[in-house]
């Protein structure tokens, strides 16, 4: 706190004693004493409270910023279940028109056509024989 040396605390030594004298001095040093500690306790208490205040501002600051990332993702998941469910939805109204269409064509004695051709699955070629490779038999 101060920059106080050794050449300095004799002169106040020598001007305490000079002033208090040296039946009272004993006395006045440990109240003085008891004062500088309590001083640098509640400095010490001080530091420790704003340190503890800025450590809870960047937890607050840091809680905030999960809670937003949570928030979009929550928003992303519902918006991908929302598009996930619409399309699932078309699909099955598709898929009972077909049924429908053909329950009709069905009851009316004609041979049911799909709306739709159905889907192919890609077809493999056959490994070809190398020619140039001899081939067993």
């Amino acid at each position: 706190m101060f920059d106080v040396g050794f050449s300095e605390m004799m002169v106040i030594a020598v001007v305490a004693l000079v002033v208090i004298g040296p039946e009272k001095l004993p006395r006045v040093a440990r109240t003085v004493g008891h004062l500088m500690g309590r001083a640098q306790r509640y400095v010490n208490d001080v530091k420790t409270e704003i340190n503890r205040e800025m450590e809870i501002e960047e937890l607050r600051k840091l809680q905030a910023e999960m809670q937003d990332a949570a928030r979009k993702v929550e928003s992303d998941v519902q918006t991908t279940l929302r598009d996930a469910e619409s399309t699932v939805n078309e699909q099955v109204h598709k898929i009972e028109q077909d049924v429908a269409e053909m329950e009709h064509a069905f009851e009316a004695g004609a041979s049911p056509a799909p709306t739709s051709a159905p889907a192919q699955l890609p077809v493999e070629p056959a490994v070809a024989a190398n020619p140039e490779s001899p081939s067993k038999a």
